[in-house]
């Protein structure tokens, strides 16, 4: 299984996390939540809205099979693409069903498309003229969540400091995103947790540093919201790292042979 990440374009950027493309092996592949959005076209099916999930789920992915994605902000969503992210939460959903005859132009755009990422970002670049800014407090409401070291970063805390009521942070930001910040930060823990792991610290060391009561509380929350054990988790993100170093190496070979 293939896969690389591709940096937003300067204009996207406060809407769009990256694009992303992969080919598949044949393996479902595990689709961790995070907090995002994303637009998901696969060569030879539907073109999909996939919503911000609340726990894992596998997709499969056929050998060879091209998909192509654009993933966007925690929140950031909405303001682009007019959709209701609580309507959209652990949805997978034919864009044709949610924008009519824009979104059945847009499939048929990225089926006959020779390069999908690149169309899937120049119709993103066609919806700024009438894009809303995503909301400012939701945005750094993420950012003190993303950021936080240990324990998540408490809701109250937040709040006060954004100006805002408890309940108001709530409702911005499961309006935003698709769900409350109580969740959000559970989800964006396990990436930091996962992340420091695949780093190389060991799980014990990852769980203390994430503010977990133990390690077995935070093998718990990987299996609730991973749908697996973290070792496992862990060994599909190594496997997909070994792809990426290995076609690193051989452009790298390419180039100095040409």
């Amino acid at each position: 299984m293939s896969y690389r990440e591709h940096a937003a374009p300067p204009s996207l950027a406060p809407w769009l996390e990256c694009t992303w493309e992969r080919r598949g092996d044949g393996a479902p592949v595990r689709v961790l939540p995070d907090g995002c959005i994303d637009i998901v076209w696969t060569e030879g099916a539907e073109t999909i809205l996939v919503g911000a999930n609340t726990s894992a789920f596998m997709s499969p992915v056929g050998c060879g099979v091209r998909v192509a994605g654009a993933r966007f902000r925690p929140g950031a969503a909405p303001a682009l693409l007019g959709v209701a992210a609580e309507g959209v939460r652990d949805v997978r959903i034919e864009v044709e069903q949610l924008w009519g005859g824009d979104g059945a132009r847009l499939a048929a755009s990225l089926d006959s498309h020779g390069d999908p990422v690149g169309g899937l970002r120049e119709w993103l670049l066609g919806r700024l003229r009438d894009a809303q800014r995503p909301d400012p407090i939701v945005r750094v409401a993420v950012q003190q969540l993303r950021e936080a070291t240990g324990a998540p970063a408490s809701v109250a805390r937040i709040a006060t400091y954004l100006g805002v009521s408890e309940r108001q942070l709530r409702r911005r930001v499961a309006g935003a995103v698709g769900y409350g910040p109580k969740r959000l930060a559970r989800v964006l823990r396990l990436h930091r947790a996962l992340e420091a792991a695949r780093a190389g610290d060991g799980l014990a060391r990852v769980a203390f540093d994430a503010g977990y009561a133990d390690q077995a509380h935070f093998a718990n929350e990987c299996r609730l919201l991973a749908g697996a054990p973290a070792t496992v988790v862990l060994a599909s993100w190594a496997q997909r790292d070994r792809f990426l170093q290995d076609s690193a190496a051989g452009r790298s070979d390419h180039a100095r042979h040409e």
